[in-house]
């Protein structure tokens, strides 16, 4: 599938999200593969409570902590298993808990994915103002709505304009 899809759009930056369903058998064979075909970044590949197995693995793609990244006290140890965390307002607990899990995570050394759960514009709004901070943004909650609120925040392509002040009321 990620052959076909780099087939396809062969200057696409392409993230893999296993969502925690590979084992550590998979993600050995998988990886390098997915290196060959030019993958960035491989998102959450165990299941949250069995990737301690992560630390000791040859990674030859950076992997980022989605599950396992369960706000300020779940940092701890993830250094040792990944180079990003995903950062989510849902689950971090909004804005201001949101940046401070940033700041901790680059002082502890991990660089940040910000990501988002299913949501409108609105939802994704306030995310807008850690896109600075992130390596990765991910922030495409509305587009995988039947519809958005409107206003909205206007996509075009992969691009993602700010929010427009009548979204904020």
């Amino acid at each position: 599938r990620v052959r076909a899809v780099r087939e396809g759009a062969p200057d696409a930056r392409l993230i893999v999200d296993a969502n925690e369903a590979w084992t550590v058998e998979i993600f050995a064979r998988s990886a390098p593969a997915m290196a060959a075909l030019g993958v960035e970044l491989i998102e959450q590949p165990l299941i949250a409570d069995e990737d301690g197995a992560l630390a000791g693995l040859d990674r030859v793609v950076p992997l980022c902590a989605d599950e396992s990244c369960r706000g300020d006290s779940g940092l701890e140890g993830l250094g040792r298993r990944y180079e990003f965390v995903n950062l989510k307002l849902d689950k971090t607990g909004g804005l201001t808990a949101a940046l401070a899990l940033a700041r901790e995570a680059k002082e502890r050394g991990l660089r940040i994915m910000l990501g988002c759960m299913l949501g409108t514009s609105l939802g994704m709004a306030p995310a807008v103002l850690l896109g600075h901070a992130a390596t990765y943004v991910d922030l495409d909650g509305p587009l995988l709505l039947e519809s958005d609120r409107a206003p909205g925040i206007r996509y075009e392509g992969s691009v993602m304009h700010p929010p427009p002040a009548a979204l904020w009321g």
